[in-house]
């Protein structure tokens, strides 16, 4: 599986984004999705992730409320919806794959996209 992630860029906070992360290979459907993130000199965080069939979708207790997760398998992409940006938000964001069920953990996650900046200003 190969990710590609889009959709960052810069906004001001209370702002919204929307990310996508299109995946290429005949067995997307079958993996849990997720979206990470990571600041300089930070380790790489769990925010979001998704089963393989969209449901049971969980989130770290910093974007709970905030963001969303979706998928469509039908176009092999997930998606994490942004609102109500903060500056605490602006990180390198990539999305992930993994076999392993709704697991946390980033070493549990073999496929990742290039990532994509979010930039939140104050």
């Amino acid at each position: 599986v190969q990710l590609q992630a889009s959709g960052g860029g810069l906004v001001q906070a209370g702002g919204s984004l929307r990310l996508s992360c299109a995946a290429s290979g005949r067995s997307f459907s079958a993996y849990t999705a997720a979206w990470f993130r990571q600041e300089p000199g930070k380790e790489r965080e769990i925010i979001a992730a998704i089963s393989w069939s969209g449901a049971s979708p969980s989130y770290a207790d910093s974007v709970k409320g905030r963001f969303t997760i979706s998928r469509d398998n039908a176009k092999r992409t997930v998606y994490l919806e942004m609102n109500s940006l903060k500056p605490d938000d602006t990180a390198v964001y990539y999305c992930a794959a993994s076999l392993r069920g709704l697991v946390t953990n980033p070493n549990n996650y073999a496929y990742w996209g290039q990532g994509t900046q979010v930039t939140v200003s104050s």
